[in-house]
């Protein structure tokens, strides 16, 4: 497929340098131009006979991943509980799956990760526990500097993603901006870097060169 428009061009160009310097610190990373082929790509990164979780994700939704795994493979999916107790069990099950399936937050153009998260649990699988770890990242997650991809996680992704929880009443919820607030409520209690992948290929990394997530 032809790609001439600027932004296309761009991504492209980025998206490959991207890859390069996550390689250099040892994650498996690939780059698709769009969601279907990133979604092929992330189907031969999972073992047929894998058990596969994820945690809180819009980008493995928007290029049907989500939805494979779904009718293709085991799954441990918290969604399927039928009790906040049930929730947490099969949220504590799925850090030992074999492939958890997750985004990150924002990336710095030389491959270092920056994630946050509420209860901590896609942090933790992203740090240990499954035996693998698919990411799904469009380039538009891409930033400059560690400093820039810090404050993308707390300025742009969390007040985002906090507008999906209607029951959480932050001041980012209701404001829409950071308030580096100290609520209970808060879905920013676990800030994690990733530098390196370890084991090595450990985090498989499929950079899209479109717009995903938040």
């Amino acid at each position: 497929m032809e790609r001439n428009k600027p932004k296309e061009i761009r991504y492209d160009l980025l998206g490959a340098k991207v890859v390069e310097n996550l390689q250099k610190r040892h994650f498996d990373a690939y780059y698709c131009q769009t969601k279907e082929d990133a979604l092929k790509k992330a189907i031969e990164l999972i073992p047929e006979d894998d058990v596969v979780s994820w945690g809180g994700s819009v980008s493995i939704d928007e290029i049907g991943l989500l939805n494979y795994v779904k009718e293709n493979r085991q799954v441990i999916d918290r969604d399927s509980a039928k009790s906040p107790e049930e929730r947490v069990h099969l949220m504590r099950q799925s850090l030992l799956c074999d492939t958890f399936l997750m985004s990150t937050n924002s990336m710095t153009e030389d491959g270092v990760l920056v994630n946050i998260d509420g209860n901590g649990n896609r942090v933790a699988a992203l740090c240990y526990g499954p035996k693998s770890v698919v990411m799904i990242v469009g380039v538009n997650k891409v930033c400059k500097t560690l400093d820039d991809a810090i404050s993308r996680a707390r300025n742009i992704a969390a007040p985002i993603n906090i507008q999906r929880f209607n029951d959480l009443k932050t001041p980012c919820y209701l404001k829409g901006s950071c308030a580096n607030c100290k609520s209970t409520e808060s879905i920013c209690t676990q800030v994690v870097i990733t530098r390196i992948s370890r084991p090595v290929s450990k985090i498989k990394i499929v950079v899209v060169g479109e717009d995903l997530g938040f």
